[in-house]
């Protein structure tokens, strides 16, 4: 009975396709982002970021739906959806950090931030090569460890000059204007939680090497 009905399921799905359509959305997110923090028509750029994550959605809806109604699948479920998960963490927060400049109505945007900015469109191009060679994680293996470990190094990298920019923020206007403190600080806090979210993704794919390399 058991088999007649493995027979019925869906046998193969297109996780490959997803993830890397889901990274697509990320990269447009991210060159949306860099061209925000250098104040290029900031309501388009929200708006390209917020349709970005809307699309991305949509992907990650399909992935879980696929993992529960797939049969045999390339890597263990929890892989699965522990990759896009993170990925679809980092696309959020592109979208809160767009959220944050909207609200606070920051038109002006200091050279840390778009460096920030900067290493995520870094980070993004480098997920995207990544990706397509989840295809063969074991011919693979050597290449995506590399990736990955660019990827941790921009995290770092980040961090500094998220660093180095609230300490100028601080120095500035933490004494004299607290209320633009705080508002330099939330772009910064959101800015660095992006850097963070891939190295989540970089993790995720170094376990799938592990596992499967």
């Amino acid at each position: 009975m058991f088999a007649w009905f493995q027979k019925l399921l869906p046998r193969t799905g297109n996780f490959f396709e997803q993830f890397e359509a889901h990274g697509a959305t990320i990269s447009i997110a991210a060159a949306a982002l860099a061209k925000l923090t250098r104040g290029e028509d900031i309501r388009a750029q929200v708006k390209a970021i917020e349709d970005a994550e809307h699309d991305a959605d949509d992907i990650i809806r399909e992935v879980l739906q696929d993992v529960r109604r797939i049969f045999l699948t390339p890597f263990d479920r929890g892989a699965i959806t522990a990759l896009i998960g993170v990925m679809d963490d980092a696309i959020d927060q592109m979208q809160l950090t767009a959220g944050a400049v909207e609200l606070y109505d920051v038109t002006e945007f200091t050279p840390e931030m778009v460096g920030m900015a900067d290493i995520i469109v870094e980070a993004s191009t480098l997920l995207t090569q990544a990706l397509p060679m989840l295809r063969d994680v074991s011919g693979n293996a050597e290449r995506l460890h590399k990736l990955t470990a660019q990827l941790v190094k921009l995290e770092g990298d980040a961090d500094k000059l998220n660093f180095d920019g609230l300490r100028k923020a601080f120095i500035t206007h933490g004494k004299s204007d607290p209320t633009t403190f705080f508002v330099v600080n939330e772009i910064y806090r959101h800015l660095e939680k992006v850097s963070d979210k891939f190295e989540d993704v970089a993790n995720q794919i170094d376990g799938l090497v592990i596992d499967h390399g």
